[in-house]
């Protein structure tokens, strides 16, 4: 028997997330069209200002972060505005993330590749200051977040633009893109980090299903490739060779257990929230 309901799919609205709102602008400096996506909290903003995370890849990111930023909160932490960079369309991730996230390797490549630096001076010059008029911000608590290329995007900003953000969250970084390009930029990263007022902070995380062992013996197709680019191996060693310098503030890696590539920005995000606010 059919139930009356189900014969009234006209009754059927698209769903919305509380709390939630989108806008789609165009930036004169990329020439490209941005979906950005913000959530204010309604409570009213500490003496400083909120604190503020921006999320790359932001139509597969903010759903997931915005209800994580209500929802998880440390004791006594501040609730903050959350910002989605996505791009217009009904995909999770934009086509134009392997433009903007990646840096330039001063290689041949597709012309679709290396627009790191033009993405950055948008957030910078352009969304940055939009933001800023929707609520009152805290300057000095301000975190960005990527996942895969836009994990490498974070290094890679970290790297070369380290007064941008105080806080810097790069889960399963590609840092094996064009040759680990993005380590380049360590060379002035302490000079860097050194003229300004505090240390910023840096939180990688991998999933443990990312790097396929080879201890058995040799391995094939996507394994292979996994087990080369060493998503895990590198993050790590990269944790480790900044703990050393110290350059920062605070670093920490996590290891997310039984996480692959795909699913382990979910609980790099909640890590992330918890590293960021605490």
């Amino acid at each position: 028997m059919t139930m009356p309901f189900a014969r009234a799919a006209n009754l059927w609205q698209p769903a919305t997330l509380q709390q939630a709102r989108q806008l789609d602008i165009t930036s004169p400096i990329t020439g490209q069209t941005y979906r950005i996506f913000i959530s204010i909290p309604t409570t009213p903003p500490p003496s400083a200002g909120y604190p503020v995370i921006y999320a790359l890849d932001g139509n597969a990111t903010f759903p997931t972060l915005a209800v994580m930023a209500r929802t998880i909160l440390p004791r006594g932490a501040a609730l903050p505005v959350v910002v989605g960079i996505g791009y217009p369309g009904e995909f999770d991730y934009g086509m134009g993330r392997g433009r903007d996230y990646t840096p330039p390797s001063g290689a041949d490549g597709p012309a679709k590749e290396g627009g790191a630096d033009l993405f950055l001076d948008f957030i910078e010059r352009e969304l940055k200051p939009l933001i800023a008029t929707m609520a009152p911000l805290d300057p000095a608590r301000q975190a960005l977040y990527g996942h895969s290329y836009g994990g490498l995007c974070t290094l890679h900003a970290l790297f070369t633009r380290p007064a941008m953000f105080q806080t810097w969250l790069a889960a399963s970084p590609s840092i094996w893109y064009r040759e680990r390009v993005v380590l380049d930029g360590i060379d002035g990263f302490k000079r860097r980090v050194a003229a300004l007022p505090a240390k910023p902070s840096l939180m990688l995380a991998a999933g443990a299903l990312e790097q396929p062992s080879t201890a058995n013996g040799p391995l094939q197709g996507r394994d292979a490739i996994a087990a080369a680019r060493r998503m895990v191996d590198n993050a790590r060693e990269l944790g480790e060779r900044l703990q050393k310098t110290n350059t920062l503030a605070r670093v920490q890696f996590h290891l997310l257990t039984h996480e692959d590539h795909g699913s382990a920005t979910f609980p790099a995000m909640a890590r992330g929230l918890e590293f960021f606010l605490t």
